[in-house]
């Protein structure tokens, strides 16, 4: 299976307005739409990350980079992807006239944190700092936005750097993460014959009990790697099921 992390930046909306607390921006107001500053991806468990911007190369080259990347992934992982990055980059890729990329599966960590946890807050940065995976690179804030859509060669650079290491952080997140995620994309889809970890694709999977939940029982499993709780694909032999008479 081949997923692919990603993480995009954006240039906000410029309008005209006529105040700044709770403004309802009329579409007519619109004097240029927020676009695609930038993006970082990498495959998981390989090294290289990869990124491209306007600033690096022309606006259509830089969102078939990330389209064809997207179109060959099997899952995407992101935080907050659901509602933020992947809209985007669909709009991107509306405009643009490609067609919807293949089909894939989204896991989204946002989710996640906020399913299976009570943390205090659910950014990026306080998940991965409370999970021990380091934190985001600090900048300059909206500064920093301004000035590399002024083309600021010293703020592009910077810009790069934070985009690449949410990226390396999303993936360290996920790690940690793993064992918790609802839906994972199943491995067991891309190995053909062998019993594996429906999490990670490990074979490293020991027993763990019966599974009595339901009328009939199923066996229980434990990867060894990533440590996910696992449910069998069988039903348990008859000897163990419990008694279906009336008492």
């Amino acid at each position: 299976m081949k997923i692919l992390l990603l993480d995009i930046e954006t240039a906000p909306h410029k309008v005209y307005s006529w105040g700044l607390w709770n403004q309802d921006i009329n579409p007519d107001n619109i004097l240029e739409q927020g676009y695609t500053l930038c993006w970082a991806a990498k495959w998981y468990g390989k090294r290289k990350v990869m990124f491209d911007s306007v600033h690096k190369s022309k606006r259509k080259q830089m969102v078939r980079g990330i389209y064809d990347l997207v179109n060959e992934a099997d899952a995407v992982v992101h935080y907050n992807g659901t509602k933020f990055d992947m809209p985007t980059l669909n709009h991107e890729f509306l405009y643009d006239g490609l067609d919807p990329p293949s089909s894939y599966a989204e896991i989204d960590l946002l989710k996640t944190a906020r399913k299976r946890f009570r943390l205090p807050s659910n950014k990026l940065d306080y998940v991965a700092k409370y999970l021990g995976c380091g934190t985001k690179l600090k900048h300059l804030g909206m500064e920093m936005w301004r000035d590399c859509m002024e083309g600021c060669p010293k703020a592009w650079a910077v810009m790069e750097r934070y985009n690449k290491r949410d990226v390396t952080l999303l993936e360290d997140v996920y790690k940690a993460l793993l064992p918790w995620i609802p839906n994972h994309p199943n491995w067991g889809h891309y190995v053909d014959g062998k019993r594996v970890c429906s999490k990670c694709g490990s074979t490293r999977v020991k027993l763990d009990g019966i599974e009595r939940r339901t009328l009939v029982p199923y066996q229980r499993m434990r990867c060894l790697k990533c440590r996910s709780p696992l449910k069998g694909r069988t039903m348990m032999p008859d000897e163990i099921k419990p008694s279906t008479r009336a008492a």
